[in-house]
Protein backbone atom coordinates (compact mmCIF):
# COMPACT_ATOMS: atom_id res chain seq x y z
CA UNK A 1 0.00 0.00 0.00
CA UNK A 2 3.16 2.62 0.91
CA UNK A 3 4.69 1.82 -2.36
CA UNK A 4 1.25 3.19 -4.45
CA UNK A 5 1.04 5.80 -2.19
CA UNK A 6 4.61 7.00 -2.69
CA UNK A 7 4.52 6.95 -6.34
CA UNK A 8 1.10 8.81 -5.94
CA UNK A 9 3.03 11.23 -3.96
CA UNK A 10 6.13 11.06 -6.68
CA UNK A 11 3.91 11.93 -9.26
CA UNK A 12 2.35 15.07 -7.04
CA UNK A 13 6.02 16.25 -6.56
CA UNK A 14 6.31 16.29 -10.36
CA UNK A 15 3.06 17.78 -10.60
CA UNK A 16 3.83 20.65 -8.59
CA UNK A 17 7.44 21.39 -9.70
CA UNK A 18 5.13 22.16 -13.47
CA UNK A 19 3.11 24.38 -11.57
CA UNK A 20 0.11 22.28 -11.98
CA UNK A 21 -2.73 21.86 -10.08
CA UNK A 22 -4.96 18.90 -10.77
CA UNK A 23 -8.12 19.70 -9.23
CA UNK A 24 -9.46 16.07 -9.30
CA UNK A 25 -6.91 13.80 -7.31
CA UNK A 26 -8.47 10.59 -6.30
CA UNK A 27 -7.82 6.78 -6.89
CA UNK A 28 -9.92 6.86 -9.86
CA UNK A 29 -7.77 8.53 -11.47
CA UNK A 30 -4.49 6.53 -11.14
CA UNK A 31 -3.29 3.62 -13.28
CA UNK A 32 -1.75 1.33 -12.44
CA UNK A 33 0.67 -1.49 -14.23
CA UNK A 34 2.43 -3.94 -14.72
CA UNK A 35 4.82 -4.80 -11.40
CA UNK A 36 2.70 -1.80 -9.56
CA UNK A 37 3.57 0.99 -11.42
CA UNK A 38 1.34 3.95 -10.62
CA UNK A 39 0.69 6.65 -13.29
CA UNK A 40 -2.09 10.05 -12.49
CA UNK A 41 -4.13 10.41 -15.21
CA UNK A 42 -7.58 12.63 -15.36
CA UNK A 43 -10.30 11.08 -18.10
CA UNK A 44 -13.05 12.49 -18.87
CA UNK A 45 -14.68 9.39 -18.96
CA UNK A 46 -14.68 8.93 -15.48
CA UNK A 47 -16.92 11.51 -14.88
CA UNK A 48 -19.46 8.82 -16.29
CA UNK A 49 -18.03 5.89 -14.63
CA UNK A 50 -18.32 7.47 -11.33
CA UNK A 51 -20.76 10.19 -11.80
CA UNK A 52 -21.97 9.20 -8.03
CA UNK A 53 -18.32 10.90 -6.73
CA UNK A 54 -19.50 14.44 -8.62
CA UNK A 55 -21.69 17.03 -7.30
CA UNK A 56 -23.18 18.85 -9.83
CA UNK A 57 -23.57 22.42 -9.12
CA UNK A 58 -25.73 24.98 -10.42
CA UNK A 59 -27.39 22.42 -12.53
CA UNK A 60 -23.96 21.96 -14.69
CA UNK A 61 -20.21 22.36 -12.86
CA UNK A 62 -19.61 18.71 -11.49
CA UNK A 63 -17.10 19.01 -8.98
CA UNK A 64 -15.89 15.83 -7.32
CA UNK A 65 -16.33 17.35 -3.32
CA UNK A 66 -15.67 14.19 -1.42
CA UNK A 67 -11.91 14.89 -2.48
CA UNK A 68 -12.04 19.03 -2.16
CA UNK A 69 -10.81 21.00 0.93
CA UNK A 70 -13.16 23.14 2.29
CA UNK A 71 -11.26 26.43 0.27
CA UNK A 72 -12.38 24.73 -2.74
CA UNK A 73 -15.74 24.05 -1.87
CA UNK A 74 -16.86 26.92 -0.70
CA UNK A 75 -14.32 29.64 -3.14
CA UNK A 76 -13.40 27.21 -6.06
CA UNK A 77 -9.78 28.11 -5.06
CA UNK A 78 -7.75 25.30 -6.24
CA UNK A 79 -3.73 25.06 -5.61
CA UNK A 80 -1.34 22.73 -5.04
CA UNK A 81 -2.31 22.91 -1.38
CA UNK A 82 -5.57 21.85 -2.30
CA UNK A 83 -3.78 18.62 -4.15
CA UNK A 84 -1.98 17.46 -1.03
CA UNK A 85 -5.98 17.79 0.88
CA UNK A 86 -6.78 15.16 -2.01
CA UNK A 87 -3.97 13.00 -1.33
CA UNK A 88 -5.00 12.69 1.84
CA UNK A 89 -8.30 11.68 0.98
CA UNK A 90 -6.09 9.24 -1.80
CA UNK A 91 -4.31 7.59 1.30
CA UNK A 92 -8.25 7.00 3.04
CA UNK A 93 -9.30 5.23 -0.13
CA UNK A 94 -5.93 3.20 0.15
CA UNK A 95 -6.21 2.61 3.34
CA UNK A 96 -10.17 1.66 3.15
CA UNK A 97 -9.66 -1.04 0.42
CA UNK A 98 -11.52 1.95 -2.00
CA UNK A 99 -14.00 2.80 -0.33
CA UNK A 100 -15.77 5.95 -1.46
CA UNK A 101 -14.75 8.90 0.68
CA UNK A 102 -18.04 10.13 3.56
CA UNK A 103 -20.10 6.89 1.88
CA UNK A 104 -22.27 6.74 4.22
CA UNK A 105 -23.47 10.45 3.77
CA UNK A 106 -25.48 12.43 0.61
CA UNK A 107 -23.27 15.23 -1.06
CA UNK A 108 -25.39 18.00 1.05
CA UNK A 109 -24.05 16.25 3.97
CA UNK A 110 -20.07 15.76 2.57
CA UNK A 111 -20.36 19.42 2.04
CA UNK A 112 -21.49 20.54 5.63
CA UNK A 113 -19.00 18.27 7.16
CA UNK A 114 -15.83 19.64 4.86
CA UNK A 115 -16.90 23.11 5.53
CA UNK A 116 -17.23 22.69 9.19
CA UNK A 117 -13.75 21.17 9.92
CA UNK A 118 -14.83 16.97 10.21
CA UNK A 119 -12.08 14.91 8.63
CA UNK A 120 -12.80 11.30 7.34
CA UNK A 121 -12.04 8.72 10.67
CA UNK A 122 -8.85 6.40 10.79
CA UNK A 123 -9.67 3.35 8.87
CA UNK A 124 -9.15 0.06 10.82
CA UNK A 125 -5.78 -1.20 9.09
CA UNK A 126 -4.13 2.33 9.02
CA UNK A 127 -0.92 2.97 10.58
CA UNK A 128 -1.03 5.60 12.98
CA UNK A 129 1.90 7.38 11.04
CA UNK A 130 -0.17 6.97 7.67
CA UNK A 131 -2.94 8.41 9.50
CA UNK A 132 -1.28 11.02 11.01
CA UNK A 133 -0.06 12.26 7.41
CA UNK A 134 -4.27 12.02 6.20
CA UNK A 135 -4.31 15.14 9.39
CA UNK A 136 -1.60 16.93 7.98
CA UNK A 137 -3.17 16.89 4.58
CA UNK A 138 -6.86 17.68 6.10
CA UNK A 139 -5.47 20.74 7.96
CA UNK A 140 -8.09 24.12 7.38
CA UNK A 141 -5.30 26.47 6.34
CA UNK A 142 -3.79 25.41 3.21
CA UNK A 143 -0.12 26.95 4.36
CA UNK A 144 -0.44 24.61 7.46
CA UNK A 145 -0.99 21.58 5.53
CA UNK A 146 2.02 19.13 4.56
CA UNK A 147 4.52 19.89 1.79
CA UNK A 148 3.94 16.64 -1.11
CA UNK A 149 7.82 16.67 -0.96
CA UNK A 150 7.99 15.81 2.75
CA UNK A 151 4.99 13.19 2.16
CA UNK A 152 6.75 11.42 -0.56
CA UNK A 153 10.08 11.47 1.55
CA UNK A 154 8.09 9.92 4.56
CA UNK A 155 6.28 7.64 2.41
CA UNK A 156 9.37 6.49 1.14
CA UNK A 157 11.06 5.94 4.61
CA UNK A 158 8.22 4.33 5.35
CA UNK A 159 8.04 1.93 2.81
CA UNK A 160 11.73 0.91 3.32
CA UNK A 161 11.46 0.55 7.20
CA UNK A 162 10.88 -3.01 8.33
CA UNK A 163 7.53 -4.50 6.92
CA UNK A 164 4.52 -4.76 8.92
CA UNK A 165 2.22 -6.82 8.57
CA UNK A 166 -1.96 -5.92 8.19
CA UNK A 167 -4.42 -7.79 10.32
CA UNK A 168 -6.87 -8.02 7.30
CA UNK A 169 -9.10 -10.20 9.92
CA UNK A 170 -9.70 -7.78 12.56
Amino acid sequence: MLHIATQIASGMVYLASQHFVHRDLATRNCLVGNGLLVKIGDFGMSRDIYSSDYYRVGGHTMLPIRWMPPESIMYRKFSTESDVWSFGVILWEIFTYGKQPWFQLGNNEVIECITQGRVLERPRICPKEVYDIMLGCWQREPQQRLNIKDIQKVLFAMGKATPVYLDILG
